[in-house]
């Protein structure tokens, strides 16, 4: 039998290549970055608060209480998966969409890592073994289909560099909200996974924010005029977040963040029918090396 968190992530991936693909229309319609990124949270923001309340209130719960470090791993997994976000919006100006959604996935290796040096979550070697054989995947993927020249040059590009670096800010984010969900010690898993939740998008909304208006004020007139598409990530991001937030609190983010690949897959359909992109056989490789790290770690998981 598939355990819960396994199925929950699976509905995680998929909301967010929906939001991802919505994100890349809002990006070559002509948002910014920042514009793009800010989509995510304006809409879904304030349906996440009040859901949280909603079932707070029914369930009796009641507002948590709420220990130091919880603030912290707030303010450190709300800004790096800004940071993330921002980093895989850009990147879709240089690959395609699918090749773009994998470099993201840099962030299973790294969140092993992390969770273990920050958490003391543990994976064991057969599992490592997996995320190793995505890592090689990701090499394949690293490089571009139709450069020249030596192996060591290509992959050192633009691209690989916003894939790279939104894997960090990706890995930091996901052991900093599993983090702040264990660090809340009353309550089930859905109102600590939710109500961490909660906080983490009213802490990135108010951010981007001021950010916006800092530096791009325009942009905040710009996302409001394309209020049909931004609902739209809205709405994926929060069905998104909802799961994934409940699958960090019932597993390690390292095992969430490697099933979670399946994103790869759904990004292969929605490029090919969505975008129109084609996969060459280089990123046909790289793509069936993840695929099978995917599976060999639900069965291990």
């Amino acid at each position: 039998m598939i355990e819960p968190w396994v199925l929950i992530t699976f509905a995680a991936a998929l909301a967010q290549s929906f939001r991802f693909m919505f994100q890349k229309q809002l990006k070559t319609a002509g948002l910014s970055t920042a514009g793009a990124t800010f989509a995510r949270f304006v809409f879904a923001a304030p349906f996440v608060v009040a859901g949280a309340a909603f079932y707070a209130g029914q369930s009796g719960q009641g507002l948590p209480q709420m220990p130091p470090v919880f603030w912290v791993h707030v303010f450190v997994g709300g800004t790096s998966q800004i940071l993330a976000t921002m980093c895989v919006v850009a990147l879709f100006s240089h690959r395609n969409f699918a090749v773009g959604i994998t470099f993201k996935k840099t962030e299973v290796l790294l969140s092993v890592l992390i969770g273990y040096l920050v958490l003391g979550d543990g994976m064991s070697w057969l599992g490592l073994t997996a995320v190793l054989i995505g890592l090689g995947g990701v090499l394949l993927l690293a490089d571009p289909p139709q450069a020249k020249g030596p192996w060591r040059k290509r992959i050192l590009n633009r691209a690989v560099a916003l894939g790279l670096t939104s894997g960090v800010f990706f890995g930091f984010s996901g052991v900093s909200y599993r983090g702040a969900s264990l660090s809340i010690v009353d309550g089930d898993t859905f109102y600590r996974a939710i109500v961490t939740m909660a906080f983490v998008i009213t802490f990135q909304l108010v951010s981007m924010w001021i950010w916006i208006v800092w530096r791009e004020a325009g942009q905040i007139r710009a996302v409001f005029a394309a209020w049909r598409v931004v609902s739209l990530v809205g709405l994926f991001s929060m069905i998104g977040t909802i799961c994934w937030f409940t699958a960090f609190t019932l597993q390690s983010a390292g095992y969430v963040n490697a099933v979670g690949q399946v994103e790869l897959l759904f990004s292969i359909v929605i490029g090919a029918l969505v975008f129109g992109e084609k996969i060459s056989l280089r990123e046909w490789q790289g793509l069936i090396l993840l695929t099978f790290s995917i599976l060999l770690l639900v069965l291990i998981g």
